[in-house]
């Protein structure tokens, strides 16, 4: 199974086909042409006219050189460090100065192509430095350590609401405990597991179901689930403990305050490169999201940073009676 250590922010040589490394290098390379810009520009009015004369020679690089990185990603990726560092300056460089003399020979550039391409190959050697420290701050190791961490808060809530659910059958209804406390040894297991680790959908959702199934001991009838999963690969990939505290929040802060109960619904469906995940419960009125709710949903969405970067995203809904937890993350690639 994956761990931490295939994922975006770990990787000395970044993986240009992750959103969030796109998106900085166009910032930063537009960074990078606003400050040229204000160094030539005459005064304050002439900055915008010098920056859009650059950024007509930075934005072609910056798509071109993009768009090929992408593609060549994995050969990249089995070269030594250095090498490949190397050749993505060089692509930078050779890009730049090739762009600039065609602009040259159409009448939309002055001379200095071997300037553009010098400067090309420093603007690129600066951010692959910053992408080399920003991977040292997010080691494996100290990903590891802070996921580690993230599933430690998670943790008491998750194993101190089960054996409540536990203890409140033991006296009315001891068979049930005792097939709650069977349920309950496997759900100690599964939380127990490496957090480094990636586990399988079907583990997330059998987890799911057990938790699930033991707060219906304790509910009865209140408690109602309405599973809807589509045409899904099982084997897919994710990180540990992403349902379960969510499921618990639609339980302890949306079922049982509710007198009747009500339905919990989880929806999981493939949308191209993405899978979707939907978790709703009714609400009694339009609710102030709980403190121990705010905690799972902060928790969940820094996980997602550390193993997605800016891929995943987790958002929330809240309505007069029903709240809506959406968890959109791709479906894992790994690292050759």
């Amino acid at each position: 199974m994956a761990s931490i250590r295939y994922f975006p922010a770990t990787q000395p040589l970044p993986d240009w086909r992750n959103f969030g490394i796109m998106l900085r290098v166009l910032l930063g390379g537009n960074a990078l042409a606003a400050l040229a810009a204000l160094v030539r520009a005459r005064d304050a009015g002439d900055w915008w006219a010098q920056y859009v004369d650059l950024a007509a020679l930075v934005e072609p690089v910056l798509l071109i050189g993009l768009g090929l990185l992408a593609l060549g990603r994995d050969a990249l990726w089995r070269l030594p460090l250095r090498v490949g560092q190397s050749l993505v300056v060089a692509l930078a460089a050779g890009l730049a100065t090739a762009i600039h003399a065609h602009a040259g020979l159409l009448g939309l550039a002055e001379d200095g192509v071997w300037r553009s391409g010098l400067l090309a190959g420093v603007a690129t050697a600066l951010l692959l430095l910053y992408f080399e420290l920003r991977s040292r701050a997010f080691s494996p190791a100290q990903a590891e350590a802070r996921l580690a961490a993230l599933n430690a808060r998670i943790r008491p809530h998750f194993l101190f609401n089960s054996l409540n659910a536990v203890l409140s059958l033991i006296r009315a209804r001891p068979q049930q405990a005792e097939q709650a406390l069977e349920s309950l040894s496997d759900l100690f297991r599964a939380a127990m597991r490496d957090p480094g680790e990636l586990a399988s959908l079907a583990d997330e959702i059998a987890l799911g179901r057990q938790y699930l199934e033991l707060e219906q001991l304790r509910l009865g009838e209140r408690l109602a689930v309405d599973w809807q999963i589509g045409d899904i690969s099982m084997d897919l990939p994710i990180p540990p403990l992403m349902l379960q505290p969510l499921l618990e929040n639609a339980v302890y802060h949306g079922i049982e305050p509710a007198p009747a109960g009500g339905t919990v619904s989880i929806a999981l469906a493939r949308k191209g490169d993405d899978l979707h995940i939907r978790i709703a419960n009714p609400t009694v009125g339009r609710p102030e999201p709980a403190v121990g709710n705010r905690m799972a949903l902060a928790n969940i969405r820094e996980r997602l940073a550390l193993y997605y970067d800016l891929e995943a995203r987790l958002e929330t809904e809240v309505g007069d009676h029903h709240y809506e937890v959406r968890i959109i993350l791709p479906c894992q690639r790994k690292r050759p």
